[in-house]
């Protein structure tokens, strides 16, 4: 069932009106109450379009956009005049038929094993040459398309992909003769033809024995668990949770995240490349996007492990959440006045009571964060380690910690206002900047190994990413400013078809396709879709978001100033 008043395909759209129509949009919609409860969120009719019934599999890729083609011919009576619409009404047909040009993309990308949908792969570009990686089903880009088929009620491929990744993750995994721990989980895998003449089928699985860098992905598991209770909650089905497999790869990915050692911190220590930054790009050590991708499954994981079976493990996972909570406000939260504070920090302090805990000098303090900090405003910083603090905002930790209710009301408040407050920063021409800033020069080549993808304000560097748009739309809905997400949708609407779905861009303002970018990029189709169901039903966003439970958080105390400071 398509919702519209004619199908996408007899749409004619003048060409000289093809970038226009999107700015005709309305931008100055009334500001919503900010509410902080999502059952207070109003729900609201749903345009999602169906395309189940299409033909897909004879479409070529570049026939994709064909719902946008222009017509040359005026006059054609069947066909809608831009005289006869209003420009709601120009622009409402025009999202439509950016909807229907991604579900084609991403039905397109759907990977069957043994008959059934499994998963989809990363990227569906003929052009680039060469598949590389591309053709493989990633854990972490799956996991938009995953959210956009359960919003769609298509839950079978999301179920057999829970439970073939849960059976890869038994498997016995080594890296140069190196055995990984038991709950790693793939970072991809693809379908492999055993014998084609027999039409046997198996997965090959990619622990990082094959990734750029030879890292192991400490991620996958972690969205493996948020995705398990997304399904759980949109379904109502408990079966899949509560099966014995399931429940086995919660207890393997959690144990090894929480296995103790030497570390005196709460948060996970990580190597550079682990996340959704794949490459080198000075993460090592904490950085805020694991810690709250941590943070956030385990919460997931305590609504569906079964409370009788593992009671210790419970309460082990429990004290952790509030040890890492108690960690992340108390040295990752970045303010006006946290700011100042760190700007007069003394150094070489001593005992329970020192201040300036990891002995960060103050002369280390970027100059460009003086500038950047507004005073109203705030976000999770990068990553925080001995001597060295990582003021770079990256998008992913910060939005996840609004959605899994690490960041407190106020907190999650200010982390939105900082995104309007450095709007041209963070959004520019197209949504959203992975990292901010970029780095240049003598610091781009120590910290990247002069990466030639990640240059500056590029990929990983300082890149736009399409896919986070979700994330965005998200939290704002959350937090009852739509307005947020909507103007940005608005930017992405203009480029992302035409475009053809790339990547990521480049540029300060994010004004250009990425140099190396795959056209057709998966994610970047179903991030567009989760968004737009999102805003256009926000009562999604129980799957996806968490609420403060009051248990979670563990308030850090006032510190008098240590004697051992001069």
């Amino acid at each position: 069932m398509v919702l519209c008043a004619e199908p996408p395909s007899k749409l004619k759209i003048p060409e000289s009106k093809i970038t226009e129509l999107a700015d005709d949009a309305n931008h100055d919609s009334p500001k919503l109450e900010r509410r902080t409860r999502m059952h207070h969120i109003e729900r609201h009719r749903s345009c999602v379009v169906t395309l189940s019934d299409m033909e897909l599999n004879d479409l070529q890729p570049r026939r994709l956009l064909q719902t946008l083609e222009v017509s040359k011919s005026p006059g054609a009576g069947s066909q809608c005049s831009l005289h006869e619409e209003t420009p709601t009404d120009a622009n409402a047909s025009h999202r439509r038929a950016i909807a229907d040009a991604a579900w084609e993309a991403l039905k397109r990308s759907i990977v069957y094993f043994r008959g059934q949908p499994i998963g989809t792969v990363a990227a569906i570009d003929k052009s680039q040459g060469a598949a590389l990686n591309y053709d493989q089903v990633f854990m972490r880009d799956f996991i938009p398309s995953a959210l956009a088929f359960l919003m769609k009620g298509e839950h079978l491929i999301v179920k057999n992909f829970l439970v073939e990744t849960a059976h890869l993750q038994s498997r016995e995994k080594m890296v140069d003769l190196f055995k990984l721990g038991q709950g790693v989980m793939p970072a991809s895998f693809k379908v492999h033809h055993c014998n084609p003449n027999l039409k046997t089928e198996s997965l090959l699985a990619d622990f990082g024995e094959t990734a750029i860098g030879r890292v192991a992905p400490v991620d996958s598991g972690l969205w493996w668990i948020i995705l398990l209770r997304a399904y759980t909650r949109l379904t109502g089905d408990n079966s899949l949770a509560e099966s014995p497999n399931c429940q086995r790869a919660m207890h393997l990915i959690l144990r090894l995240c929480l296995s103790e050692g030497c570390d005196t911190s709460p948060a996970l220590l990580c190597a550079d490349g682990c996340s959704m930054i794949d490459r080198r790009m000075g993460i090592y050590g904490y950085p805020i996007e694991i810690q709250a991708l941590f943070f956030m499954a385990m919460r997931c994981a305590l609504s569906m492990l079964k409370q009788d079976s593992d009671a210790d493990f419970v309460n082990h996972i429990t004290k952790r959440i509030q040890a890492l909570s108690y960690h992340l406000h108390s040295y990752y939260w970045l303010d006006f006045q946290r700011l100042n504070d760190i700007y007069r920090y003394k150094t070489e302090e001593y005992s329970q009571t020192a201040l300036n805990k990891f002995n960060v000098i103050p002369e280390s303090i970027p100059d460009w964060i003086f500038d950047f900090m507004p005073s109203r405003g705030g976000y999770f910083i990068g990553n925080v380690s001995p001597a060295r603090m990582d003021f770079r905002w990256f998008c992913l930790g910060n939005f996840i910690a609004i959605l899994s209710s690490l960041a407190t009301g106020e907190q999650a408040e200010a982390i939105l206002d900082l995104v309007e407050e450095r709007w041209e920063e963070l959004i520019g021409e197209m949504p959203l900047k992975i990292c901010y800033p970029a780095m240049e020069n003598q610091e781009w080549q120590i910290v990247t190994g002069c990466d030639p993808k990640n240059t500056r304000w590029s990929y990983h560097n300082g890149g736009s990413w399409p896919v986070l748009l979700w994330l965005l739309v998200a939290v704002s809905v959350k937090l009852g400013r739509p307005h947020l997400a909507r103007r940005a949708m608005e930017l992405m609407e203009r480029r992302l078809a035409k475009d053809e779905f790339p990547e990521y861009y480049d540029g300060k303002a994010g004004r250009y396709v990425g140099k190396q970018a795959r056209k057709y990029q998966t994610w970047s189709v179903a991030g567009y879709l989760v968004a737009k169901m999102l805003l256009d039903d926000p009562s999604h966003l129980r799957i996806i978001a968490l609420e403060d439970d009051g248990h979670s958080r563990s308030r850090a105390p006032c510190l008098k100033r240590s004697n051992s400071c001069p």
